[in-house]
């Protein structure tokens, strides 16, 4: 649990410096500020696609593993409503914790808070450092995310103000989560479901690089049972036996 500590420390840092830089940049400045994370999480994201599927044996098929969990995921999330209720945690904290009664403040607030939950919690980072983190103590893959969610933090923040510091919540309960469950994930995760799984997730962070620029607004959350769904599909056909998904 220690990377997941050292991560919380290094957002709350970085978020604090953002809020207090980000009063003193002009509005055009703030907006191309979000506009160049938008860009560099959808970079971020294809590099990690690229990542994932480099070695992958059939990996076309695999791509269509990750299209169906994202197409059931997204149906399974509209279900649940995880986006809704995600918005609604954000509310529940801002009413709490900021209590401003601009709406175009409280729905900044709400953006900041849901929009940096998933960036620092959905990529291959949270789940192979959690991992290692739980099994061995080995938090080093978590100390260099927690350095780059540092400096992502300081810039959501400056845009997007106190909420992106609310998201140590979400990075507690999910990194210290799978820590806690890092003996069962790994002896069920084979390298072809961490490979469909972490591709999925920078599918959805590629999501949050659109959002981020103004381009489609997305209920992103929705589609968080695709990490799930993707690689139960795999463990499915390794258990039939087709290549490459063993």
């Amino acid at each position: 649990m220690v990377g997941t500590f050292l991560n919380v420390v290094t957002v709350l840092i970085g978020a604090a410096l953002g809020v207090a830089l980000g009063n003193r940049l002009p509005a055009r400045m703030r907006e191309t500020v979000l506009t160049g994370l938008g860009l560099s999480t959808v970079g971020y994201a294809v590099l990690n696609i690229v990542d994932a599927m480099a070695d992958q044996q059939n990996a076309p098929f695999k791509f269509i593993v990750i299209l169906l969990s994202i197409l059931i995921g997204g149906v399974v999330g509209e279900w649940m409503d995880i986006d809704g209720a995600l918005h609604r945690f954000g509310a529940a904290l801002e009413r709490r914790f900021a209590k401003s009664e601009d709406a175009e403040r409280t729905a900044r607030f709400i953006r900041g808070y849901v929009a940096a939950s998933l960036v620092f919690c959905v990529g291959p980072m949270t789940i192979l450092g959690s991992i290692q983190d739980g099994l061995r103590g080995d938090y080093s893959l978590l100390a260099i995310k927690s350095t780059l969610d540092g400096f992502a933090a300081l810039a959501f923040a400056a845009s997007l103000g106190v909420g992106v510091g609310f998201s140590v919540i979400t990075i507690v309960v999910v990194q210290g989560g799978i820590a806690l469950l890092a003996g069962q994930l790994q002896g069920w995760l084979t390298p072809p479901m961490l490979a469909v799984l972490s591709a999925t997730g920078a599918l959805l962070i590629i999501g949050i690089g659109l959002t981020l620029l103004d381009l489609k607004q997305i209920r992103l959350a929705n589609y968080l049972p695709a990490l799930a769904i993707g690689p139960a599909i795999v463990a499915a056909l390794g258990a039939f036996g087709l290549p490459g998904f063993t």
